[in-house]
């Protein structure tokens, strides 16, 4: 195994094939999650498109009942799991050493295995189109649907399997960032001067580690219950000892709203980086925003049950989690006032990072005002299940996290390929997507009232649903429209774009002190901060002075760590003994063993490639 090590694993990166999947760089790591979550993106999105054209006439054939079942399923757990969350650790990746003033994360092994988990647990799930077809028991995964009376072929189980291979890339992932914020801020960063994307992603790691248990739980038993008859979530049959369907409720959304708001903090922070930027003026309440940070994620796991309130808890339960709805609203409503406290009498430049965090703004306020509605026992009961819900989730996930999502692309594509996004097409894109967006949801909340239930596949022409479901269908299609549009910004700006310098937007944070794109060590010195905006901090004392800031010099590369193929092939056999819990215990054992390969090499393997160190790096 060392002559193979030797012979396969390159002394430094390098911009080969081989050098991109041996990688153990954070920016690159960065960018293979980056591109592969706006692949899905696009495949999500086409599911999307699929079920609005089906929804847009009255008694449609374009699609059948079971194949819109699997769209939505698929829609769903392709936007959630492999769309916004690998987009957030996208960022993270890029930009949070740079903040702090590290070279690289505490575990840079772990953090491409991590990658590669998450890459090999998506195709594990999509490989279900061509064994069976795709999951079709919504992304949510009820009990009985299921259930291998009612589901009894292999799509449920790949649903299973891929789900718990991407636990294992998240909690990875999310134990690296919180041990590199930990323990490798830059001197004098103390925990009240990190900026808010940095507090984001150290919450969300936080949430990820303490949530993805639950959910883990939940499939595992959802596993036993399949593969070796079990009753955690089967009813008793025949008089028989059986278990709780409501069981899995409780499960998934313990999970499911901590995740909610994985989902949504990291948009949270990246707004609050660029709110600052071009509104010229350091972030309103920083200490309330941090504290709001903490405590939404506190209080999200005390409030699961909302989505429950149909199942018949009691008025006492009911009442416990109304309550709690609704003082979720508080920390968010402060986030919310602190933004415009930034923007209040700030010299603002609207930008198309500026006008993507505005529209993050003003969707959230709309998801966030029809959310405090299902505190509201009776209104939930009455919304439950229509397409209210379905319209109030969209404003929050799609209305708050990809547009702060696109917010964060264009404020930092500059810093990694000192290229700028060309503002004429970022502009239309923002525009395109913030009218199909509205046109898309908000007549859903008109639907919702009229009582259109969610995941039906067609309706009748005499409910009264003809014009405002061929409305949203339009919408859908102009979403697409501006989809296409940041594409082509995308890849034309990459070889054309207007170059960006190292400081195109007059930032305040310490990713801006470096060039563009930055030296695969990012900082040969590590910087000092002494406050929370340290960039601004030492433009200002040169421009008292009347000296310029120094360009950076690089003298010499600081000694790091050799690329490795051991977390690839460790990632690689996770998921065949993933696959294995489907098809064969041979599979499984296969699978377990490459595991134990990956994991000896990866364990024995030097640091550093005898050679590296003569190498500049």
């Amino acid at each position: 195994m060392a002559a193979i090590t030797q012979t396969l694993r390159p002394a430094t990166e390098s911009n080969t094939i081989w050098g991109w999947i041996t990688t153990i760089d954070h920016k690159r790591i960065g960018v293979l999650y980056g591109m592969t979550s706006i692949f899905y993106f696009l495949v999500g999105g086409i599911e999307a498109l699929l079920l609005r054209m089906q929804l847009a006439s009255p008694n449609s054939t374009l699609i059948g009942a079971d194949t819109y079942n699997q769209l939505f399923t698929m829609h769903g757990t392709t936007m959630i799991f492999l769309v916004v969350m690998p987009a957030s650790v996208a960022f993270f990746n890029l930009i949070i050493p740079l903040q702090i003033g590290a070279r690289d994360v505490a575990f840079p092994r772990l953090n491409a295995f991590s990658y590669w988990v998450f890459l090999f647990g998506g195709i594990l799930m999509y490989s279900s189109f061509f064994v069976d077809g795709l999951p079709d028991v919504g992304w949510f995964g009820y009990s009985n649907l299921t259930a291998y009376t009612f589901s009894g072929n292999h799509r449920v189980d790949f649903w299973v399997a891929g789900l718990l291979v991407l636990g294992v890339s998240s909690v990875a992932g999310a134990l690296n960032f919180i041990v590199t914020i930990v323990n490798l801020r830059a001197p004098g960063m103390r925990l009240m001067r990190m900026p808010l994307f940095t507090w984001t992603t150290l919450v969300t790691s936080t949430l990820m580690v303490l949530a993805f248990p639950v959910i883990t739980v939940a499939l595992v038993f959802l596993l036993f219950d399949r593969q070796f008859g079990t009753n955690f979530f089967i009813p008793a049959v025949a008089g028989g000892d059986g278990g709780d369907p409501i069981l899995w409720q409780h499960l998934f959304w313990i999970f499911g709203h901590p995740e909610v708001y994985i989902l949504i903090l990291p948009a949270m922070g990246i707004v609050s980086e660029v709110i600052p930027v071009f509104s010229r003026k350091p972030l309103f309440g920083y200490p309330f925003m941090v504290y709001a940070v903490i405590s939404i994620a506190f209080m999200g796991f005390g409030v699961w049950s909302h989505h429950m309130f149909t199942v018949g808890l009691g008025p006492i339960a009911d009442s416990f989690f109304a309550i709690s709805t609704l003082l979720i609203a508080v920390p968010t409503g402060i986030k919310i006032f602190n933004w415009l406290g930034t923007l209040w009498g700030g010299s603002i430049r609207f930008t198309t990072p500026m006008m993507m965090a505005l529209g993050f703004i003003t969707m959230f306020i709309i998801g966030g005002l029809s959310g405090v509605l299902h505190a509201v026992v009776p209104a939930d009961t009455q919304q439950s299940d229509t397409y209210f819900i379905v319209a109030h989730f969209h404003y929050v996930l799609f209305g708050g996290s990809m547009f702060a999502l696109f917010s964060g692309i264009y404020y930092w594509y500059p810093k990694f390929t000192n290229r700028l996004l060309g503002e004429g097409l970022g502009k239309l894109h923002f525009w395109l997507m913030i009218i199909g967006f509205n046109l898309t949801f908000f007549p859903m909340h008109f639907l919702g009232l009229q009582g259109m239930p969610r995941r039906i596949y067609t309706y009748g022409s005499n409910m009264g649903w003809d014009f405002w479901n061929m409305v949203s269908s339009i919408g859908s299609v102009i979403i697409a429209v501006s989809t296409l549009v940041f594409l082509v910004n995308l890849f034309r700006s990459f070889k054309s774009g207007k170059v960006a310098g190292n400081d195109p937007w007059d930032g305040a944070t310490l990713e801006w002190t470096m060039s563009s794109p930055p030296p695969h060590y990012n900082f040969e010195t590590i910087p000092t901060v002494y406050s929370r905006d340290p960039f601004w901090e030492e433009k200002e004392k040169a421009d008292a002075a009347g000296t310029p800031i120094k360009a950076p010099v690089s003298h010499g590369h600081p000694h790091m760590p050799s690329p490795s193929f051991f977390p690839l092939i460790a990632a690689l056999g996770l998921s065949l003994a993933a696959a294995g819990t489907i098809f064969s215990n041979v599979l499984l054992a296969f699978g377990i063993l490459v595991v134990l390969i990956g994991v000896y090499g990866w364990s024995f393997e030097p640091a550093t490639k005898p050679g590296a160190e003569h190498s500049g790096h």
